[in-house]
């Protein structure tokens, strides 16, 4: 009986972990997938390398496999007697794997037609929503292109179109799945899922940060010195926002609840922005004149010693 190496098989090193296991399986599997494949020995790879996935994806298997050390592909090859893998169990051999395999394993794998089937692959896509939508939620029609099978097991593209609600307060970034709308799977397999990325587009006033959005809020000398109540834009309406007497440039406010909503909402967080009004003619430039001589200020003080 042939040694197989079934990290050569699906192109691993013996280090390999679970998660390079399986990417390389998937990998294989679409490329020599009978239904699919053009490659003349696409259903003999396409057993090895199931069969492959099975014994270095489960952790027991893979370790006995492991216990016989490593071999040259082809080398002859027979278990210990003390092994516990009885080379007599091929006799229970189904047709679905290798007398290899059965030689250590037996009847441990799965029936007959059950050996590589797989899952199929999620697809990844991105959507973009505009801030008020992420806020209010929406609905939207996404066009999906996808490998499907026919009836005479012909590869074909086909074109699918899905109706996606967005939920409201999702986030930038955020993953949306859509259950079965991947690609179809492997061997009569579950089909994948579809994961939407939500990309928020950038907005005129906002930026966001999480759920808390936030909002450069123009605020003149005297309404930042006097402490006035002023109109805020927020993505739920205007509200009125009371500065507090003597604010400064780059002071943080916040609005509780007011950014998207989730569980908890964000927060709005409104710094403000002190404009200075033109000196655009004389009497414009008697006044600040005056506010010199009435207001003497010196805001680089610490900054002179």
């Amino acid at each position: 009986m042939e040694y197989k190496d079934y990290y050569a098989s699906l192109g691993v090193g013996r280090k390999a972990t679970a998660d390079e296991i399986k990417r390389a399986y998937r990998r294989l599997a679409r490329k020599y997938h009978p239904d699919v494949s053009k490659e003349k020995d696409a259903e003999e790879r396409f057993k090895e390398i199931g069969e492959a996935y099975e014994v270095l994806r489960d952790p027991e298997k893979r370790a006995e496999y492991d216990s016989f050390g490593q071999r040259k592909p082809g080398e002859e090859f027979r278990p210990p007697p003390d092994s516990g893998s009885d080379f007599s169990r091929s006799e229970r051999h189904t047709g679905d794997h290798s007398d290899f395999f059965e030689s250590l394993f037996g009847g441990r794998g799965p029936g007959r037609g059950q050996a590589f089937r797989s899952r199929g692959f999620d697809t990844m896509a991105q959507i973009e929503v505009t801030l008020e939508e992420a806020y209010s939620g929406t609905s939207r029609n996404v066009s999906m292109q996808r490998m499907e099978v026919d009836a005479q097991g012909r590869p074909q593209q086909k074109t699918r179109q899905l109706a996606i609600r967005i939920p409201a307060g999702v986030t930038d970034g955020q993953r949306i799945r859509v259950p079965a709308q991947g690609e179809p799977g492997l061997g009569g397999g579950a089909p994948g899922d579809l994961m939407l990325e939500v990309r928020l587009a950038p907005h005129r006033f906002f930026r966001t940060e999480g759920r808390d959005v936030r909002l450069d809020l123009p605020v003149t000398p005297w309404e930042a010195a006097l402490g006035h109540t002023v109109r805020v834009r927020t993505l739920g309406g205007h509200v009125n926002l009371k500065i507090p007497k003597g604010s400064q440039t780059d002071t943080q406010l916040r609005l509780k609840g007011r950014g998207l909503p989730g569980k908890p909402p964000g927060d709005q967080l409104v710094i403000l922005k002190i404009m200075t009004p033109p000196a655009a003619d004389a009497a414009a430039a008697a006044l600040y004149e005056k506010m010199a001589a009435d207001l003497p200020m010196n805001p680089r003080q610490d900054m002179e010693g």
